[in-house]
Parts: C-alpha cells; structure tokens; sequence
C-alpha cells in the first residue's frame, strides 16, 4: 500500500525493470482528482509482449512511502494508461530511484532512506500469491 494524494491505494507492483511509474485510469478515476493535473504524453508505451499503448496523459502526485516516523514524501510523475490490469499502480525505476529505494523480491520489501532512519514498502505473500494465479487466470480468459 502506498498514500498518493490522500488516498490509500492497495495493489501496488514494485517492478524493477519498468522504465516508467504508471497509474491505470479507473485508479485515477475513482480518486477524482481535477482533470485539469493531466498533462499530454502521446508517446505510445511498448510493454515486453510488443503491445502498443498510448498513455491519456502524465500527472504528477504526492505519494507517501512508509509508515509514520519512517517515511518519505515525494513528487512523482505517473502515466495515466487506459488497460486492463490486477495493479492500480507500478512503481518503476523513476519513483525508486526517488525514493533512493533498493527492493528485495525474497522479502517482499523495499528500503528506503528517511530523515528518521529507514522506511520500508512491506508486501503480503498471500496478496502476492493471490495476485499471481488471479493475473493467470486473467491471461487466461483474455488470450
């Protein structure tokens, strides 16, 4: 879970390999935030299948990483995509490299640094299990 603008978003994938910090539009529709934040990107995204999407714009958001005394407040800049996904968010390299985070998949974590000392991202491994098989059966019904 992270905090963006005031809102406790769950389903939160911290990919390593994404170039970009994506926000899928029910997300950011059913947070109603003013329209008038989206700034145009009309660069198409080209996800690992070949798949070309183009974004309905960027937006930047103030996003809330750890909890209480251990946490870091930045300004991150998400594309707004228009596709089916199991995630409301992804994490790319840009908004962990703000963060100044470093991620262990074994532990299901991310650290980062605070002016309180480290902050962490923890995720659930039955939530991830459970993400898992339902994206498989996703696949499955949509292929």
């Amino acid at each position: 879970m992270l905090r963006v603008e005031d809102f406790n978003i769950h389903w939160v994938l911290i990919d390593n390999k994404s170039s970009i910090d994506i926000i899928y539009l029910p997300t950011f529709q059913q947070m109603k935030l003013d329209k008038k934040r989206i700034r145009p990107f009309t660069l198409p995204l080209v996800s690992f299948t070949g798949d070309r999407i183009v974004p309905k714009g960027i937006v930047t958001l103030t996003v809330i990483a750890g909890t209480y005394l251990a946490s870091v407040t930045k300004e991150i800049d998400f594309l707004i995509v228009d596709c089916p996904s199991l995630y409301n968010i992804i994490l790319g390299r840009p908004a962990l490299n703000r963060l100044r985070a470093v991620t262990s998949t074994y532990y299901l974590k991310a650290k980062f640094p605070t002016a309180n000392g480290v902050g962490e991202i923890r995720g659930d491994q039955v939530l991830a299990r459970e993400c898992y098989q339902a994206a498989l059966a996703f696949r499955e019904n949509h292929t």
